[in-house]
């Protein structure tokens, strides 16, 4: 069991999920899971809001998410969505699957709070098969140099991350993903709210790819 729990964070993300995906998340998600087929695992599910936008072609959805509150919206969200959803507890750094048995995986706003994106990453390139996908939407960091990098800095070294359940959004997140090995084969990048300048309104959507294994 993993045991994680945000009671206060949960009930306001409850709320405001539903609040984002009608200012533009929606869109952001039904276009991060696009074209997906086979066995997908979702690290990170929250209260399931990505669940309705899974293609048909989609056979199997395995949903990890470790905060009870969460989790237990998650497993609603899954009895109503248009493929099969099995919610688990789990942990990024320690996910509940064996090697290669996935697609595609699907990280929505989650690697900006793990505790260790290196980890988490292995993680997930581990539970994938090759040459299948990761699709990404996260807060990252800002342009180096701005005024809103600095401000990401500073609030990620205050009050940020304990007020939004462990969120720090200076990271360099991209540069992860290609560290863990990942070939980046789409990106945008963005402001959501196009207009803010608050510390999480840096964005990425994009696909990576494990690398099929070189023959010796």
């Amino acid at each position: 069991m993993a045991t994680v729990s945000h009671p206060v964070f949960a009930r306001v993300y409850e709320r405001l999920s539903v609040a984002m995906d009608r200012a533009g998340t929606a869109a952001f998600r039904r276009e991060l899971v696009a074209g997906l087929s086979g066995r997908v695992i979702e690290i990170g599910a929250g209260n399931g809001r990505m669940f309705a936008h899974y293609p048909p072609e989609v056979t199997q959805v395995l949903a990890v998410e470790p905060e009870r509150r969460l989790r237990a919206s998650a497993e609603r969200a899954a009895s109503d969505a248009p493929v099969p959803v099995t919610v688990v507890d789990g942990l990024a750094q320690a996910l509940p699957a064996g090697d290669g048995e996935f697609d595609a995986a699907v990280v929505a706003l989650v690697l900006c709070t793990v505790p260790d994106q290196a980890s988490a990453l292995a993680e997930i390139s581990r539970v994938l098969r090759p040459e299948g996908q990761v699709r990404f939407f996260e807060h990252v960091a800002a342009e180096e140099g701005s005024g809103l990098r600095r401000a990401q800095r500073i609030v990620e070294a205050t009050l940020w991350p304990k007020l939004f359940a462990g969120c720090h959004p200076a990271r360099d997140t991209v540069a992860a993903i290609a560290a863990a090995g990942f070939e980046v084969a789409e990106l945008r990048r963005f402001r959501f709210p196009a207009t803010s300048n608050s510390p999480s309104s840096p964005c990425v959507l994009g696909r990576a790819v494990k690398p099929a294994p070189t023959a010796r």
